[in-house]
């Protein structure tokens, strides 16, 4: 008989590692004090790009990974998942092309393309997921495989999950800090600014300082953002201001009429993703994936593979108290 699986959290990366888990076979429980639209996953603009997670070789294969699942569910529909071509823009000098980014068909940007407050660019067409239908679609063929799903549980640790459940697989996110615990974990604060639709078929985002990103849906548009280290989860008049300033001037159009604000924290971990195993006192086994800063969804199928990987190897010969 499957052993009895109990994932802590229900953000994206709750959600694939349970849907790989149910789809197989496994009898699995997802618990969490907050399903859906109240999640943190649920505020991300959720376009698939590697960012604000460490370490790169592993954030970069595990990206890569998910890439192709999310290229193949576009095809699906009812998944929310659509292609969407990506200008990263740089304010100063040439950008750099990452590697990885040119395996994908990444292309330079030709003088003409490049808005007038950056000095060079590149484009390539990524995975965008529609959180208010992606969410939904991972949690339908969960159940459907036989997954459940609790809400309004609150664990303050490990030890406290029930007996019943011999495998623990922590998808805690920002949580993990206290709950692991795991001081390594600290929040970074992302606000951004929902806007009605602009005449731009395109997103434009921009690492240098300040962040600013516009990112197209098929209703709306986000733009963003922040990124601090701070637990503050109250809007930022002033920051909302500046964001709409800041795209405004970039994308060269009038102030879009704001729709709504959101604020999230990214859980992101100063070691690296923290995606292993360990074992409880009482000999339940233990899977972490938690860490993924600004990119949950980028991250959430090469994680789950490696989280599915570990769940079938032999128990792991440590402990965890």
């Amino acid at each position: 008989m499957q052993e009895q699986v109990a994932i802590i959290g229900a953000g994206v990366s709750g959600l694939t590692c349970g849907l790989l888990l149910a789809e197989a076979g496994w009898h699995v429980r997802i618990m969490a004090e907050e399903i859906g639209a109240r999640t943190t996953s649920a505020v991300a603009a959720a376009l698939w790009f590697p960012y604000d997670a460490e370490p790169a070789e592993k954030v970069i294969a595990w990206s890569l990974e998910t890439f192709e699942v999310l290229r193949a569910l576009c095809a699906v529909s009812e998944s929310g998942v659509s292609l969407l071509e990506l200008r990263q823009c740089a304010r100063k000098g040439e950008i750099a092309i990452p590697s990885w980014a040119i395996s994908l068909g990444a292309r330079r940007l030709a003088p003409a393309l490049v808005p007038s407050r950056f000095t060079s660019g590149y484009a390539l067409e990524v995975p965008l997921m529609d959180t208010s239908r992606y969410l939904d679609y991972l949690a339908a063929r969960f159940r459907a495989a036989g997954g459940e799903v609790e809400s309004g549980i609150h664990f303050h640790n490990l030890a406290q999950v029930s007996r019943d459940f011999s495998l623990i697989i922590n998808c805690t996110g920002v949580g993990a800090r206290a709950f692991v615990p795991d001081p390594e974990v600290e929040p970074h604060r992302g606000q951004v600014v929902i806007v009605a639709q602009i005449p731009q078929p395109y997103a434009v985002v921009c690492d240098d300082p300040p962040l600013m990103y516009a990112i197209p849906r098929g209703y709306d548009c986000v733009l963003g953002g922040t990124n601090e280290v701070s637990e503050n989860c109250n809007l930022d008049p002033a920051a909302t201001r500046a964001i709409v300033r800041e795209c405004s001037r970039a994308l060269e159009i009038a102030p879009p009429r704001i729709l709504t604000e959101r604020v999230g924290l990214r859980p992101f971990r100063r070691t690296g993703v923290c995606l292993s195993a360990a074992e409880l006192a009482d000999g339940r086994r233990v899977i972490h994936n938690y860490g993924h800063g600004g990119s949950g969804f980028t991250l959430s199928w090469g994680c789950a593979r490696a989280v599915f990987a570990l769940a079938n190897s032999p128990p792991y010969s440590g402990r965890e108290n």
